[in-house]
């Protein structure tokens, strides 16, 4: 694994609309009418239904999980919303590693995340740190 600070995590895409969020929303109880029906996003200010800004941090999860495997660990994730997800838009998970430091459990990394979508929009914008165990 390369911890070299500029190295991109590989990044995660998905294409969402309803059937992604009624799932989501099934596990989190988040039936909320914006998110389940176009006419509320509208009523709302928006162009459509939209996604649960929940749901954009739950795949920066399984982008890092995905690229760091069972030796790290997530220790903290903070995002900031910046545009809705809008419904049958595909949207990428895009992840860089900004600094590495080596502590007594191995390395920890400190992670830039972003989320666009395929109309060049940036939906979100974090930061992670993840600790690397030595094996």
């Amino acid at each position: 694994m390369d911890l070299t600070p500029g190295t991109e995590l590989p990044a995660f895409v998905r294409t969402t609309g309803f059937a992604n969020w009624n799932r989501y929303a099934a596990v989190n109880e988040e039936f909320i009418p914006i998110h389940m029906d176009d006419e509320a996003g509208k009523a709302a200010g928006f162009p459509s239904a939209i996604g649960m800004g929940n749901l954009a941090w739950s795949y920066a999860h399984i982008m890092m999980r995905r690229w760091m495997g069972p030796n790290g660990k997530i220790e903290k994730l903070a995002v900031q919303y910046q545009l809705p997800n809008l419904r049958e838009s595909t949207i990428t998970v895009h992840g860089k590693i900004a600094e590495v430091s080596k502590c007594a459990e191995g390395s920890r990394a400190l992670v830039d995340i972003w989320v666009d979508d395929d109309a060049d929009r940036k939906l979100v914008n974090g930061q992670a740190t993840i600790l690397i165990r030595s094996a």
